[in-house]
């Protein structure tokens, strides 16, 4: 199981960076187009690239910011109940948490395929839409590792 955690963590720092580099994508594109506006030549579909960007930045940076524990968590409840049980209330966030990105990863993966087979493309410059939902898909899968992986670790502290 280590094995596949370090895999898993190694797969999510790589997706981070795909992310950061899509987020670089945005914010020179933004710039460069609202600098050529003021000289009358905006740069054509930069509001659809800056969208399917932000699907890229978004989907991949979920699983690095999941594997790191960079989410909200809200304590105040948990934080006075017995170590244990607070190991079990975890364990089951994890569980619902990986079940609900299992199912988001599979509808996405639905929603892709549809997306190629009517060959749904971006209005303005007529980028394929459904690469980016499989990313979607290929993001939420990965936090689905990252939470199961996390799962096993809480497994390990309820019952050592």
């Amino acid at each position: 199981m280590i094995h596949l955690e370090k895999r898993v963590n190694t797969l999510s720092d790589a997706l981070n960076w795909l992310a950061a580099i899509a987020v670089l994508v945005m914010m020179i594109l933004t710039c460069a187009d609202v600098v050529l506006r003021f000289f009358r030549h905006p740069i054509p579909g930069t509001y659809e690239i800056v969208g399917l960007m932000g699907t890229v930045a978004v989907s991949f940076a979920l699983a690095h910011t999941t594997a790191h524990k960079g989410h909200i968590m809200v304590e105040f409840l948990t934080r006075r109940m017995p170590e244990k049980a607070q190991h079990v209330i975890t364990a089951a966030g994890e569980l619902l948490s990986a079940a609900l990105f299992a199912i988001l990863a599979r509808q996405s993966i639905l929603y892709a395929l549809d997306l190629k087979r009517t060959g749904e493309v971006s209005l303005t410059i007529a980028i394929p839409i459904y690469p980016f939902v499989f990313g979607i898909a290929i993001g939420c899968l990965l936090v689905c590792f990252v939470l199961l992986a996390d799962l096993h670790q809480s497994f390990k502290r309820i019952a050592p």
